[in-house]
Parts: structure tokens; C-alpha cells; sequence
């Protein structure tokens, strides 16, 4: 598992990377990185066949805590998952655009 940066992030998000946002729904529609799958956190076991095997997956919540431990649990499963680093509160702040 890595930690990804957002400026890393952003290039990989402007190239067509999976994106995961493990928040919960009402966090989500507040807003969300334009593309990304909602997919809580209490869901991502039971959703994980949902996940490419064959390309890395950017994992994202609110600050970047939980994406840790989201990445970290994908990545114990095999996955090629990568959590962003400050997550959408850092993705906003830096002036990219959010979906609702």
C-alpha cells in the first residue's frame, strides 16, 4: 500500500485512475471528486469483486485516515491500492473541482 500525494493524485485522476471514495453517502453528496465510486468503508469487503484487479486504485475519504486503513485492507487482499494523502479536503483547497 502507498500514500500517494495530490499532486500525484491529480495527474493519475487526469489519466482515468480508479478512484474509491470509502466516506459515507452524506458526506459524498456534499461533494465528491468528479468519477470516483462511492463505496463506504462498512462495504468495501463485501464490494471489493467491484475493484479492478489490473490497475491501481486511488482510495480517498475526507483527510486521508480512513483511506489509509481502506488502502491498507485492499492491499492485504492483493489489490494495487494507493491512499491520497490530505484527501478531499486537500483536493478542494487546492482549487479542483468537486461533484455533487
Amino acid at each position: 500500500m502507498q500514500e500517494v500525494d495530490l499532486n500525484h493524485f491529480s495527474a493519475a485522476h487526469e489519466a482515468g485512475a480508479f478512484v474509491v471514495d470509502v466516506r459515507e453517502p452524506h458526506e459524498y453528496q456534499r461533494g465528491h471528486v468528479p468519477g470516483s465510486v462511492l463505496m463506504p468503508m462498512g462495504h468495501l469487503r463485501s464490494r471489493s469483486g467491484e475493484l479492478p484487479r489490473n490497475r491501481p486504485i486511488y482510495v480517498i475519504c475526507a483527510s486521508g485516515a480512513r483511506s489509509l486503513m481502506a488502502a491498507a485492507h485492499l492491499s492485504a487482499d492483493g489489490l494495487d491500492a494507493r491512499s491520497v494523502a490530505g484527501g478531499v479536503v486537500a483536493w478542494a483547497r487546492a482549487g479542483r473541482p468537486l461533484a455533487r
